[in-house]
């Protein structure tokens, strides 16, 4: 069996490594160990490969302390230590500004990290019924494959809603269409857990009976999709209010729906925010705008610190959901929101806002580059945090703000939103 040598990591969390000129990407490596390894996709100049055993190991290397790691595709770091996870992935960041982008930060900020486990208060579980295998599967997909793993807890997930897997097997398997419901999302927020269930075929009297008394002996919120989003209902209790998360630093209660987007890891969002908070220094007097602003996650702050803010979103819903949470922590007066396509914004656009003294982004993975193409080159707001989810797109952006419209990166740092992941979330601060 082919040996290696492990040079380092790539942004998949893979051990990389060269052997007879071929670069070899390999699962379940890390650098510094000497690995025999099962190549499962060659290429001309590379091949894929997981690691069959462990010649020599890393200091960094740590036992995997879930049954599924190996087989869930949920996790693909937890043989790599947090301390290990972090530094990876903020060379990651750096390295994706550097090759992308020709820019070092002028400073590299600490990096932002939490617990590893019980963490993600937002999931998407899939819903599989296969007869051999026992019935219903519930859990992430295997890894490289679209098959269901099978597990019946996950170490990632809140431990109540890690609990309720085989209880979920159970009710799915009785249901009257087991191999018609594809899906359950779970959202938790505050002291309530939702449960979302995509279901394809009307469910009967029965199936909702079923429903009711899995809700009330566990204590969960039943939401169900037939169809579209748009076709998303609570079902049962049917009193149930919003879901919430809390802002302890700023005295902020945000208020969100189960199908809304937010951040999947509390605990690392509070010290995001509050590191965003630090770099931006909102100030009484300022007009700020918070662009790709979702329900008011970093609004809200800066209206707490003094400052006037504009929040611009795509989306009207959560436009709405945003104002109502200014209004539900007595902040409407310094907030305002606007609707628009910030894809699509133009120097014109972006002009229309007013003057504006300092910029928070928080994109998606497509990033804003239309958004910073827009900024003036000369004036202008004089601060700016970029919050990504993609170094790429982040270092795309940074050219485009460095060498063409004025500013300097004056830092960047990591944020370990999603621990055992390759994901990387990131911060960015430019100064003119």
């Amino acid at each position: 069996m082919p040996q290696a040598h492990i040079e380092s990591m790539d942004h998949e969390g893979r051990g990389v490594a060269h052997v007879d000129g071929k670069a070899i990407f390999i699962e379940g490596a890390l650098p510094g160990e000497l690995v025999e390894y099962a190549s499962y996709r060659r290429k001309r100049s590379y091949e894929k490969a997981h690691a069959v055993s462990v010649l020599r190991s890393s200091s960094q290397r740590v036992a995997p302390p879930c049954p599924h790691f190996g087989n869930c595709g949920g996790c693909s770091m937890q043989h790599l230590n947090l301390a290990g996870q972090t530094a990876a992935k903020q060379r990651v960041l750096e390295d994706a500004l550097w090759h992308i982008a020709r820019l070092k930060p002028e400073q590299i900020f600490p990096p932002i990290a939490g617990t590893g486990w019980a963490y993600r208060m937002r999931a998407r579980l899939s819903v599989r019924h296969v007869a051999s295998k026992g019935g219903a599967l519930i859990g992430f997909r295997e890894k490289h494959s679209s098959y269901v793993a099978v597990m019946d807890s996950c170490a990632v997930l809140p431990g109540h809603v890690s609990a309720l897997i085989p209880g979920l097997k159970t009710l799915v398997d009785g249901m009257s269409r087991p191999d018609r419901m594809p899906q359950i999302e779970v959202a938790v927020g505050g002291s309530r857990t939702v449960l979302l269930l995509r279901h394809l075929e009307p469910l009967t009297d029965d199936d909702l009976d079923r429903l009711r008394r899995f809700a009330d002996a566990n204590g969960i919120i039943w939401y169900l999709q037939s169809k579209g989003p748009e076709t998303v209902i609570l079902f049962h209790p049917a009193d149930a209010g919003l879901l919430s998360y809390e802002l302890p630093d700023f005295g902020l209660e945000l208020l969100f729906h189960p199908t809304e987007f937010t951040q999947v890891n509390h605990g690392v969002n509070r010290m995001l925010v509050r590191r965003a908070m630090a770099l931006l220094k909102p100030r009484a007097g300022e007009r700020i705008a918070d662009l790709f602003c979702g329900l008011g996650n970093f609004t809200l702050p800066i209206a707490r610190m003094g400052a006037r803010v504009l929040g611009v979103e795509g989306s009207a819903e959560l436009v709405r959901r945003a104002q109502e949470n200014a209004e539900h922590n007595g902040l409407e007066e310094l907030c305002e929101f606007a609707v628009g396509n910030l894809f699509e914004a133009t120097e014109e656009s972006f002009a229309a806002l007013g003057r504006l003294d300092k910029l928070m982004i928080d994109p998606p993975r497509e990033g804003a580059i239309a958004l910073v193409s827009a900024l003036p080159a000369a004036g202008g707001p004089g601060r700016l945090v970029y919050v990504s989810c993609s170094p790429a797109t982040l270092a795309r952006d940074a050219a485009v703000l460095v060498h063409e419209k004025g500013y300097r990166l004056v830092g960047a740092g990591m944020a370990n939103m999603f621990p055992h992941t390759s994901h990387l979330e990131s911060i960015a601060l430019f100064e003119k």
